[in-house]
């Protein structure tokens, strides 16, 4: 089964995500504050962690770092902090996803299902056109050499991974790796990472021949 941690301290969004989850057949762990919660992620190890950022003895953003300095548990920020700062600010410490309150608890479910697939994997390698994905690892390499990869970058990778051969639109695309009723998020934040994605994992970033682009239908990433 499925455990997921949720960190909140909104008595009533906390009662009702448990109810929820535990519907949709989750494991649900609850802590109110950070303290309680970084003494669970020491103990405990969970799939997958929904995360507050202002909690009343500190914040979500330290619980986050703490989580991703010693594990790949995936995070996602529920928040009411709709500011980029915070949305940039989650990301950079290797936040999954980033759901703005109130939200719709099927969406939700679809968000974690989604991410627990990317970021899922059995711990072997897989190949796709030159790179080496290690998706237990959370690691990407050419040539024996490790590639510094975004926390976004990865998941965008990760999206074209499990995609292999298939042409994938910009709307698919930004609604795998984002939420795409953010004001964060466009269509030219796409292309900018897109861009940034090519440059680190491509031989020749202007000829590409791992994400191709597919003229007035999107992207396709190649299985060689």
């Amino acid at each position: 089964m499925t455990k997921i941690l949720i960190v909140e301290d909104d008595k009533n969004i906390v009662k009702n995500l448990t109810e929820f989850l535990s519907g949709e057949g989750f494991s649900v762990t609850t802590a109110g504050g950070q303290q309680k919660a970084l003494e669970l992620v020491s103990e405990s190890t969970f799939d997958l962690v929904l995360l507050d950022i202002s909690l009343p003895d500190g914040n979500g953003f330290a619980v986050c770092s703490a989580i991703k300095s010693s594990s790949k548990t995936p995070v996602i920020f529920l928040t009411a902090s709709g500011d980029e700062y915070s949305t940039v600010t989650g990301f950079e410490l290797g936040a999954d996803d980033y759901i703005a309150k109130p939200f719709r608890p099927r969406e939700l479910v679809s968000r974690i299902k989604n991410i627990l697939r990317l970021t899922g994997g059995t711990g072997t390698v897989t190949k796709m056109g030159g790179l080496e994905i290690d998706t237990e690892k959370g690691t990407v390499s050419r040539d024996g050499k490790e590639l510094y990869l975004s926390a976004l970058e990865y998941r965008l990778l990760l999206v074209f991974l499990n995609n292999r051969g298939v042409v994938l639109s910009r709307t698919v695309l930004l609604e795998s790796i984002w939420d795409i009723a953010g004001e964060f998020v466009n269509d030219n934040t796409l292309t900018v990472y897109i861009k940034r994605l090519r440059e680190k994992i491509e031989k020749d970033p202007q000829n590409p021949e791992i994400i191709k682009t597919v003229r007035g239908l999107g992207y396709r990433a190649d299985l060689s």
